[in-house]
């Protein structure tokens, strides 16, 4: 929030208020600690935001989640921008924005240096091995604090255990959002839809078309800032779904069809996302400035996240209008259900690499228990399960 105040001489200057800088702080901090991907920062704010600050109910935090799910765009990103309309109107959504996307963009932009200039990265593998196991936990204890108010509601509870079930078994996470949105919606109207189906003389069958196309990009030798922005305003434009989809699209666009990056190159800057904090999106940074240096980090960083900004302005005042309609009410119920578990499916697939050895079980049990009896920062816990991830490496445990 920002006052003006009015001095002597009749002139207005602004006031940051201690609200403002409190939401810069938050993901500034969240933005230089939040490794591990959108699961991971979308439970770490949910510790600040709702159980900390309580800023936010559970409900609500829980339909935040299911409309960043139904709108293109990196979906932790679009929570922080959410949590900052809400906080602090046009001026929330530039601070929380900014400041959860600038600390991940600076580190990736240091290693781009570092690899461009030594043909290297950092080897950060002994920390990321501890924060890996460490996140586990803290994805654990948000779907167990999100999960909480809805657990009685049967609707979410088998909806979401099927959701597990499917996305386990390599089921498109975003049909399983809509296909979700689509059943709550029936569930919500079940008895009506009953009621009109005894007076049915006749079953009205179901025709489902599908569109196929294709399109056809010029190849081109050489990056161009205009080319560059505008390729990463068009992923960030259409983009659903996880880094694994983001990898996909970075494949198709910069190493098969520009020739922009080798094979080599793109897999090194998706190694720079998943061991920096911050957005996985961040990615577009590294590949940025290795390209085009630092104007061209810049303009990949923008053309990547600006959408993202757009889309929440525009969704979220309608946020509570659908909760309070019972037709989007349903939907959004279903997606909630789906997003908690794509959450629980997430939590399992990386638990499956993450703790691989006697010593990341042990950070993830100490994580687990300093959570429940010292109730300690999520933040704090990163940093330890770093330095414990690095002594496991070194001696061997």
């Amino acid at each position: 929030m920002v006052r003006i105040e009015i001095s002597d001489t009749g002139e207005g200057k602004e006031i940051t208020t201690p609200e403002m800088k409190q939401l810069a702080l938050l993901f500034l901090k969240l933005g230089a600690t939040a490794f591990g991907g959108p699961a991971v920062h979308i439970a770490m704010m949910e510790d600040e935001v709702v159980k900390r600050r309580q800023w936010l109910t559970h409900e609500h935090f829980l339909d935040l989640i299911g409309a960043t799910n139904l709108i293109p765009g990196p979906n932790s990103t679009e929570m922080a921008i959410h949590v900052g309309y809400l906080r602090e109107g046009w001026k929330g959504v530039i601070v929380a924005g900014v400041c959860f996307i600038v600390p991940a963009a600076i580190i990736t932009t240091l290693s781009a240096y570092l690899y461009v200039t030594y043909g290297s990265i950092p080897e950060l593998s002994p920390f990321i091995s501890g924060i890996r196991a460490a996140i586990i936990a803290i994805i654990l204890a948000a779907v167990f604090r999100l999960s909480k108010p809805v657990v009685k509601n049967r609707f979410i509870v088998i909806t979401g255990s099927l959701v597990i079930i499917l996305s386990l078994f390599g089921v498109n996470e975003i049909v399983l959002l809509f296909a979700s949105g689509a059943i709550g919606l029936l569930w919500n109207f079940r008895k009506r839809l009953q009621q009109t189906a005894r007076s049915m003389l006749r079953v009205v069958p179901l025709a489902i078309f599908q569109t196929t196309g294709a399109t056809t990009v010029a190849v081109q030798s050489n990056a161009t800032l205009t080319g560059l922005g505008l390729l990463f305003l068009k992923i960030g434009s259409i983009l659903y779904g996880s880094g694994y989809v983001l990898i996909a699209f970075l494949q198709e666009e910069l190493v098969n069809t520009r020739h922009w990056l080798t094979q080599s190159q793109l897999l090194d800057a998706i190694a720079v996302g998943q061991f920096t904090p911050g957005p996985l999106s961040s990615t577009a940074t590294f590949i940025g400035y290795v390209l085009l240096g630092l104007p061209g980090a810049f303009i990949a960083t923008a053309g990547m996240f600006l959408p993202s900004f757009i889309f929440v302005v525009i969704s979220n005042p309608f946020i509570p209008k659908l909760r309070k309609s019972p037709l989007a009410r349903g939907f959004l119920d279903g997606v909630n259900a789906a997003a908690l578990g794509l959450m629980v499916a997430v939590t399992y697939t990386l638990a499956s690499t993450a703790l691989t050895s006697i010593g990341t079980w042990i950070i993830f049990v100490l994580a687990v228990v300093v959570m429940l009896r010292w109730n300690l920062n999520s933040g704090w816990i990163v940093v330890g399960a770093a330095a414990l991830g690095w002594m496991s490496f070194y001696f061997r445990f």
